[in-house]
């Protein structure tokens, strides 16, 4: 089994010089600090615990880019899910196989060890059920196989267009289940998962799911994670208080018996009120800042939600670019620009944005897909290596996390480890040219 020798590694209690790492099988068997490296010890540069992903729509990868020019005058989210809808209508379950493989390898990459698949797209091109109800969850499974990714498996109930049990759009056809028909896709989904995948479930959205439904459903999560998306979009917050009274997050915290199982992703438009319950909960808030900015959703209300002491984590949803570090700077940039100030996303014991970030993601992220994360005895050998020798990051003490957030372009993680497993080498992941190959082939034809 490797052994492997860091100058530094971001440990639980903090930073810790000359850290030698012992893999067994999957998992970290030992941790030593401050010891010389060995003769046979693979030699890097800083460790970090591998991220989690919160949330991501694996085939949207493949339509990165096509909805960059305006459609109408007053282009916005709503219109940007028309483009997202043309596109899933001529998927396979091949295609989003070679799509969410190359959108898991750019994870990878990027320093995400793990992710929490949001996963929707279930039904035929003509909105029939495929034979086995869990076709294109195979096609998730196969994907996080074939690159290594850890995979939190997330199987969507969606059932209606809108507030109040709306009928469904045409577009929306490839998504739709009813609950004995969602109860057999967990179960058929959970068969096909791997050893070390969780399983838990993601009513779409209150759009999406009735009251009755949602009681209906949430025991298929067993004690697995719940994901929903909440409050992305103003006429979403205006639409459900037309419906309900409340606001989207207002009426979860009231109705749904939100604890720390849940994910609550996006949760944009919340007020102040929400902002405390929330932050209370125990839930995660899933941000997703990159396509918040991309779909124009608006900016979190992360200063005061961490203030309370808000959990977090990140995602890259729509997968329009990929890099765990982008993420947490946009966190960071979308506060400045909001209230022209500085720095503001800083834990009381520690001054250093960088590192606030980084804890809150590593935790939260880790708790909204069910698994631990940090570098201990027992955990899965997940590790992210930063090569020291990046001009970003030449002479770094304790601002490293800053330098790699904020100052870093592609290229500072020059090793990633799955499970024990190197997937990364030299900033590339061991599949990468292959599975780019079949990602080429499989868009040139959908885009031709």
């Amino acid at each position: 089994m490797p052994t492997l020798w860091f100058e530094r590694a971001l440990l639980p209690d903090g930073w810790a010089e000359q850290v030698r790492i012992a893999v067994d099988g999957a998992t970290i068997s030992a941790v030593a600090t401050g010891v010389a490296p060995e003769s046979d010890d693979q030699r890097h540069g800083a460790a970090l615990p591998g991220l989690c992903n919160v949330h991501s729509h694996g085939f949207q990868r493949g339509m990165a880019g096509l909805s960059e020019r305006r459609g109408r005058p007053d282009d916005d989210f709503w219109s940007w899910r028309e483009v997202m809808y043309r596109f899933l209508d001529r998927l396979t379950p091949d295609d989003i196989e070679a799509i969410t493989a190359q959108a898991y390898v750019e994870m990878i990459e990027g320093g995400f060890t793990r992710v929490g698949e949001f996963h929707y797209l279930h039904n035929d091109v003509d909105g029939a059920h495929y034979a086995d109800p869990a076709e294109t969850a195979g096609a998730i499974v196969a994907a996080a196989e074939a690159t290594g990714i850890g995979l939190t498996l997330l199987p969507v109930f969606y059932a209606h267009a809108d507030f109040g049990g709306a009928p469904p759009a045409p577009g929306q056809r490839r998504f739709i289940s009813d609950v004995d028909g969602f109860a057999r896709l967990v179960e058929a989904s959970r068969a096909k998962l791997p050893a070390d995948a969780v399983l838990g479930i993601a009513p779409h959205s209150l759009r999406a799911v009735t009251p009755d439904e949602l009681a209906a459903i949430m025991p298929l999560a067993e004690k697995g994670p719940l994901h929903i998306h909440a409050a992305e979009q103003v006429r979403e917050v205006e639409a459900c208080v037309a419906w309900s009274g409340a606001r989207p997050v207002e009426w979860l915290l009231d109705h749904a018996a939100v604890d720390a199982r849940w994910c609550l992703i996006h949760s944009t438009h919340i007020d102040a009120h929400e902002t405390a319950r929330l932050a209370a909960s125990g839930a995660v808030a899933g941000l997703c800042p990159v396509t918040e900015a991309n779909l124009g959703d608006g900016v979190f209300p992360a200063v005061d939600y961490l203030a309370a002491g808000g959990r977090f984590g990140v995602g890259t949803d729509s997968n329009i670019l990929i890099d765990a570090a982008s993420e947490l700077r946009a966190i960071e940039y979308s506060q400045r620009l909001t209230l022209r100030k500085r720095a503001l996303l800083v834990d009381e014991t520690d001054p250093s944005v960088g590192a606030t970030l980084f804890a809150r993601a590593q935790a939260g992220g880790a708790q909204a897909l069910g698994v631990a994360s940090d570098i201990v005895v027992g955990n899965a050998a997940d590790i992210v290596s930063l090569d020291l020798q990046h001009p970003a990051l030449v002479g770094a003490g304790t601002d490293l996390l800053d330098r790699w957030i904020f100052a870093a372009r592609p290229g500072a993680i020059d090793s990633v480890w799955r499970a024990g497993r190197k997937l990364v080498d030299r900033g590339r992941h061991i599949a990468a040219d292959t599975i780019a190959d079949r990602y080429r082939r499989t868009v040139t034809a959908l885009l031709a």
